[in-house]
């Protein structure tokens, strides 16, 4: 029995639509190629990390209480500072996801009377109390930090004049956002932030340069460190946890950045020496491992619906041709139903909990009410399938990861067939 037969006998998907994914996976290939050679180089140089950093089985180990002398904890630092190519790494399950690893690195840096720029426009939603954009006693704002914002030009590209324009003398930290958030926009890739950041050194060679890499690890031969940026921050139940990890954060960058961060994290003079890995350090030592092969297979996925809904007649970005900096793929439906069927067509398709229909809500942390399909092993892990979106117009979805191609594809077919049948 082939794919198109089973996709068809198990989940009743029009055949005619399982015929067209089968065309678009063909003309596909030369990009699933390019993304291959992309994950064999990443996956080397992890390879080679984890060599030259002499893990052993001794390293799995975890530890209890205060988590003094971990060396697995210590190895792993090692690991991340080398494949991203900076001078020292913070990675702890203490970092309980990205936004927290994010605001790690501006509580570190910014002090009473420093400004924040953030460079490519509003940032995630997430971030508006911690910077004081939305009221909370416990923002940067509350604490005397300003913040100013540079928007991105009409057409999504940086504003290079504003950036440079909007630097003042009290600015200590610039903020780059790798993806698009919930913004229907490109993300950026690593030639065009290096060159935001040279555009802020250029400014003020002072001024730490911090990039929210989150959805960016591994899709590109290069991260943002090789090309500048002082401090890199994300989640491990994102790219870099490669599906295995079971929560945790890390921020990669200049030492002395790194420092501050773990004292905020923990506490001045404690710092990294304490934390304990209560036993995670295999999932996160395997997950990081494992993390090129997961990210590409997210990226196939990823191109794959792009090229489903571009024949259908749906506007997609990125298009699947085109090269990419995250593992997003966005799909405007301009019409809410839509947006809730190919949500609930991802959580259908999902190895977990595929029996629930999710439905829009309003989540902590967002403006809008938000549909969100999840069905993964370990929750919240956007480097597993799931899809979701701002019930506000265009009615965009995200979709994002996907630990097994095959599953992504799935989904998107389940969410074209659902779609069409509504029509």
């Amino acid at each position: 029995m082939n794919f198109e037969n089973i996709l068809h006998e198990t989940y009743n998907i029009d055949k005619d639509i399982c015929r067209l994914g089968t065309l678009v996976e063909e003309e596909l290939q030369p990009v699933f190629a390019k993304i291959d050679k992309i994950r064999d180089y990443n996956q080397i140089k992890v390879l080679n990390a984890m060599q030259e950093a002499g893990l052993a089985e001794r390293h799995m180990q975890g530890t209890t209480g205060y988590g003094y002398d971990d060396i697995g904890r210590e190895l792993l630092d090692r690991v991340y500072a080398n494949v991203f190519d900076t001078e020292d790494a913070l990675v702890r399950t203490q970092i309980v996801c990205g936004t927290q690893s994010l605001a790690l690195c501006y509580y570190a840096v910014l002090r009473p009377g420093d400004e924040l720029v953030a460079v490519t426009g509003r940032p995630y939603d997430t971030m508006d109390e911690i910077i004081g954009i939305r009221d909370n006693p416990s923002s940067l704002k509350s604490f005397g930090v300003t913040y100013k914002e540079v928007g991105l030009l009409e057409d999504g590209s940086p504003d290079y004049e504003g950036i440079a324009k909007t630097i003042g003398s009290n600015t200590k930290m610039a903020v780059i956002q790798r993806s698009r958030g919930y913004n229907y926009r490109d993300s950026f890739d690593i030639e065009t932030i290096g060159k935001i950041i040279s555009t802020i050194k250029s400014v003020n060679k002072n001024i730490v340069v911090m990039v929210d890499n989150c959805y960016g690890e591994f899709v590109d031969t290069a991260e943002p460190t090789n090309v500048g940026a002082d401090l890199i921050a994300g989640s491990l139940i994102k790219n870099p946890g490669g599906g295995l990890a079971l929560t945790g954060g890390y921020i990669a960058g200049k030492e002395h950045l790194v420092e501050l961060c773990a004292d905020r994290l923990t506490a001045p003079g404690l710092g990294k020496h304490v934390g304990a890995s209560l036993g995670h350090n295999r999932q996160m030592i395997q997950g990081f491992y494992m993390a090129p092969h997961t990210v590409a297979e997210s990226l196939k996925g990823a191109v794959f619906t792009a090229g489903l809904f571009e024949k259908l007649g749906f506007e997609t970005s990125p298009a699947s041709t085109a090269r990419r900096s995250d593992i997003i793929q966005a799909i405007k439906f301009n019409d809410p139903e839509k947006l809730k069927c190919f949500c609930q067509s991802v959580q259908a398709a999902a190895p977990v909990d595929s029996f629930v229909c999710p439905e829009p809500w309003d989540m902590p942390g967002y403006e809008d009410p938000v549909i969100m399909a999840a069905g993964a092993f370990v929750q919240g892990a956007s480097v597993e399938l799931s899809a979701d979106g701002p019930m506000r117009e265009p009615f965009v979805a995200y979709m994002q990861g996907g630990l097994v191609y095959a599953n992504v594809k799935l989904a998107a077919l389940m969410g074209a067939d659902r779609i069409l049948k509504k029509e």
